[in-house]
């Protein structure tokens, strides 16, 4: 099986549990007797074991396949052990265990294919991310409508990492070389070494944004904007839908017109969407009204939000940058969220909007000042 085959059947098999969390976590924390807010709590140690195990596969030299095939046997123990959980120290446990095992794949994945893939492929193969990513919430809605534990869905997805984790060990050494060379890569300007810290924190940012909208959109559009639990959850689903079909779209359209010009306006287009989801309720109660523009906002957020983090990361050309870039969104892939969830705990799940108002408009700022320096 091709390189490009396998990194997409890789981030596709571990996005399905990555993007269930926001919808797993009001039946987790009732069943382990926590608060919502507790939600950021538990993801700090899941941060830090994914940045030190992106960190720590940047500097390694082991080729991508047995790398990403070795990754994925702590996360499917990570979605068995969360499965049996008593206690949330054994999350916790779960989620360390978790964020070792991503963060080696996704360092593995991205350093890789900033080598060997082209705009349209490295786009495609995070698309294969959002793809999973839109199966894994319409997954879970489907099993707790029919009145399955949040349990058994973690043991159900184990059992698929597990399953993926074998098909990739026996394909490690299909890893060799892409099935066709990716043709030649239109100019874009390198990331000075003057802006690195400026281009580690985008990343963070970005990344934030794209997690925190997944995580904490079901809890807005249910308490926040009066959507019913289903069709919250097909929202979520859409969103990450979006994020697959803006990646799909996009990629070959960066390799004609280039990844900088792409990438500008996509980064000017997340605030937007953010935008639209903050707009003022409608009417004294939250509504159907207020639900379809709030849902119209996320869908456009993930729209432009598809094609940033592989854009960026293709212009940074080495592997060290990479797996730094890597564990950058790691950290803001969960401490963002996680502060947003304390942000929700105290001022209800309204505030999610313009807090990613903000972050979008700062990420934009970060942007000016990256192509500047």
């Amino acid at each position: 099986m091709p390189a490009f085959l396998l990194a997409c059947l890789a981030y596709l098999g571990v996005a399905l549990p990555g993007s269930t969390l926001g919808l797993l976590w009001p039946s987790i924390r009732l069943s382990l007797g926590q608060p919502v807010g507790a939600l950021g709590i538990l993801l700090v140690p899941g941060i830090a074991a994914s940045v030190v195990s992106s960190a720590v596969t940047g500097r390694l030299r082991v080729p991508a396949g047995p790398l990403v095939a070795g990754a994925t046997l702590p996360i499917a123990l990570a979605l068995a052990a969360e499965a049996l959980a008593p206690s949330m120290w054994v999350m916790t446990v779960g989620t360390v265990l978790f964020g070792i095992g991503f963060g080696a794949l996704d360092t593995a994945l991205n350093a890789h294919a900033s080598r060997h893939f082209g705009a349209r492929d490295i786009n495609w193969m995070h698309a294969s991310y959002g793809l999973g990513s839109t199966l894994g919430p319409l997954l879970v809605t489907a099993l707790l409508s029919a009145g399955r534990s949040w349990r058994q869905t973690y043991g159900v997805m184990a059992l698929v990492l597990a399953a993926l984790g074998g098909v990739l060990t026996l394909a490690r050494r299909g890893w060799g070389a892409p099935a066709s060379a990716p043709g030649p890569r239109p100019a874009s300007p390198p990331v000075p070494p003057a802006s690195a810290l400026g281009a580690l924190t985008f990343t963070a940012v970005e990344t934030g944004i794209e997690s925190g909208a997944g995580i904490w959109g079901y809890l807005f559009l249910t308490a926040g904007r009066g959507l019913p639990p289903a069709a919250a959850g097909v929202a979520v689903a859409a969103y990450w839908a979006m994020m697959c079909a803006g990646r799909v779209v996009l990629g070959p359209v960066a390799e004609r017109l280039g990844p900088a010009r792409v990438l500008a306006v996509a980064v000017a287009s997340v605030p937007l969407g953010a935008a639209l989801m903050a707009l003022p309720i409608p009417g004294p109660i939250p509504g159907p009204g207020s639900g379809a523009l709030a849902v119209a906002g996320l869908m456009l957020l993930g729209l432009a939000a598809a094609p940033v983090f592989p854009l960026f990361t293709l212009t940074t050309g080495t592997t060290r940058m990479v797996s730094l870039q890597v564990a950058a969104s790691a950290v803001g892939g969960a401490a963002l969220p996680a502060a947003l969830g304390l942000a929700i705990g105290a001022a209800g799940p309204q505030i999610l909007a313009p807090s990613l108002l903000a972050l979008g408009l700062a990420m934009g700022g970060l942007y000016a000042f990256i192509r500047r320096g």
